[in-house]
């Protein structure tokens, strides 16, 4: 989980100021002591955590916490009020040309992933009806073309490249070129990257700043490097100007050292987070709902922006007629499966929902080859089958595991799965009044 060990940390500090009722100016530094070591732990810049202490403290210990009702509270809103501001407060998004060709320079270190990012915004530009085109700049990491070339296929955006032997500048400038001709409105230049800062990267960098006139500089840094990323992101932003940062492996990330430091140290906001390595795992960065879920809170505006375009909205809406008359079945037991693994990692979607965290699941492991296991068993079945599960006698059960590779103990526990989802299908046929006591849910969570 995202935060893991910091998050863990912070909410057993919460944990034991809630217990104690009224504060004490000792209670609130006691508690400023333990958050402080925890940032520090989580890779947090040493001046940033002395800044966010102080800033804390001048609000904590006065009339507005002291003399609270519910002063724990109070201290916890605080901390999520000024970890929000640390790493940005808004949201920051992407500026795009008025009219024209907007130009979008991708620069990073090497291994930070900067080429599949590149390919992952492109993605992320097409669903906001963009016409995106990637320019391949990187003429020096063998086979750096040939992977956006196959980056570009599996998300469905052309490729400019050019022979190789021409310079990256030159590349740039064709690729603005053919860019407009070609009518495409957003221009990805993926450029050359270095395992540090050095000269001769700057200025081939600074070439392709001069060609194309970016309207944004992004940035890729790898959450996992810790304060590296933060020093990275502070020397190409010294050197060249960035716009913002995109920030990778942030779901491997159990620290947030580079999350919670980059903002305060260079100025610069995150503007992305790759989140795995799907093409469809770089998603916006709400300061906001990440200090939520650093702290317990969740994220539910995600949590339901993930299921909104995940779900079929007419599907769910024959999904809700089907568990009205309670004709569920095996299909689509699979149907809420599938658009259920469409959402992201189990993981990913639990850690959003508010409360929940890692002690509270009983170390329960997510194991995300189950949902295949699954779709495999009932994709063993007959229609027949699927749609008349009572049907499904010991011989069936022996065939079934046969044609998924499965035991037939594995094929019982499925059915038996689908039995206890049937039954609380039955609760959700009154959804008219839940929906009047305000409850929502998965149908198969």
């Amino acid at each position: 989980m995202v935060f893991e060990g910091l998050s863990e940390k912070l909410q057993n500090t919460f944990k034991k100021l809630k217990g104690k009722g009224k504060l004490t100016e000792k209670d609130i530094n006691d508690a400023m002591r333990e958050v402080k070591l925890a940032l520090l732990e989580a890779d947090v810049n040493f001046k940033v955590v002395k800044k966010f202490i102080d800033s804390i403290k001048a609000r904590a210990v006065g009339a507005e916490v002291l003399e609270s009702l519910t002063p724990a509270q109070q201290v916890i809103k605080i901390v999520n009020e000024e970890m929000t501001k640390l790493m940005g407060e808004t949201q920051s998004k992407l500026t795009f040309s008025a009219r024209g060709l907007t130009v979008i320079l991708m620069a990073g270190l090497q291994g930070t992933g900067k080429t599949t990012t590149c390919g992952k915004l492109a993605l992320y530009l097409k669903k906001m009806n963009k016409n995106p085109i990637l320019a391949a700049c990187d003429v020096y990491r063998p086979a750096a073309v040939e992977q956006l070339k196959i980056v570009g296929e599996k998300v469905g955006v052309p490729v400019f490249t050019m022979p190789q032997g021409v310079k990256a500048d030159e590349i740039a400038k064709n690729a603005l070129k053919a860019a407009q001709e070609r009518g495409h409105d957003v221009l990805i230049v993926d450029t050359s990257g270095r395992l540090h800062i050095d000269s001769e990267l700057m200025d081939e960098l600074d070439r392709i700043k001069a060609c194309v006139m970016p309207h944004e500089i992004l940035l890729v840094v790898d959450a996992m490097t810790g304060q590296d990323a933060v020093n990275a992101a502070q020397g190409f932003n010294d050197r060249l100007g960035i716009d913002g940062i995109i920030m990778t492996k942030l779901d491997g990330d159990t620290r947030g050292g580079a999350a919670l430091s980059v903002k305060e140290v260079t100025g610069k906001p995150i503007k992305f987070m790759g989140v795995g390595e799907k093409a469809e795992a770089l998603e916006p960065f709400y300061p906001d709902r990440m200090a939520s879920r650093i702290l317990g809170m969740g994220d539910v505006l995600s949590l339901i922006e993930k299921a909104q375009g995940s779900y079929d909205e007419e599907k769910a809406k024959e999904l809700e007629k089907r568990m009205r008359s309670q004709d569920f079945n095996l299909e689509d037991f699979l149907e809420q499966l599938q658009q259920m693994k469409n959402m992201g990692s189990m993981s990913q979607i639990l850690e959003m929902i508010p409360g929940l965290n890692k002690k509270q699941l009983g170390g329960m492991q997510i194991d995300e080859k189950e949902i295949v296991h699954i779709e495999a068993i009932i994709n063993s079945m007959t229609k027949k089958e699927r749609l008349t599960p009572t049907i499904i006698n010991g011989s069936r059960r022996k065939r079934i595991a046969l044609g998924s590779g499965m035991p037939v103990s594995k094929v019982n526990s499925v059915l038996k799965q689908f039995e206890q989802t049937k039954k609380m299908m039955k609760q959700f046929s009154g959804m008219g009044k839940m929906k009047k006591k305000g409850k929502m849910g998965f149908p198969f969570m």
